[in-house]
């Protein structure tokens, strides 16, 4: 049985996000927690919040046994564009990156 979690509109680069997801792309859920609870990148909890809202609509929360991240992905959302002042009262446009954030978990049977 599969089960999705999503979490959209997230404020945090996907290139960010995506390599974080390379840590535990394939592996048990088990061992995906214990690979985020020691990594050091800003997008652990949001990743952590997703995986766990993964396994639990798969009703395994309480017994994580044979449960796998099949997939896991990100895509980019909207840029807020925002404005900072440079020199000789310019103005430089720059982005703050959104992403949206796929877990796919499943059974390993």
């Amino acid at each position: 049985m599969e089960a999705i979690a999503k979490a959209n509109f997230i404020r945090i680069s996907p290139r960010k996000v995506g390599q974080m997801l390379s840590l535990i792309r394939g592996k048990q859920a088990g061992a995906a927690f214990d690979i985020l609870k020691f990594a050091q990148k800003s997008p652990r909890t949001l990743i952590e919040k997703t995986l766990k809202s993964a396994v639990a609509n798969a009703g395994r929360l309480k017994n994580m046994d044979g449960v796998v991240v099949k997939e896991c992905y990100v895509n980019s959302g909207p840029s807020l564009k925002r404005w900072r002042a440079r020199a000789f009262g310019r103005a430089a446009q720059y982005k703050h990156r959104t992403c949206h954030l796929t877990i796919i978990v499943s059974d390993k049977r």
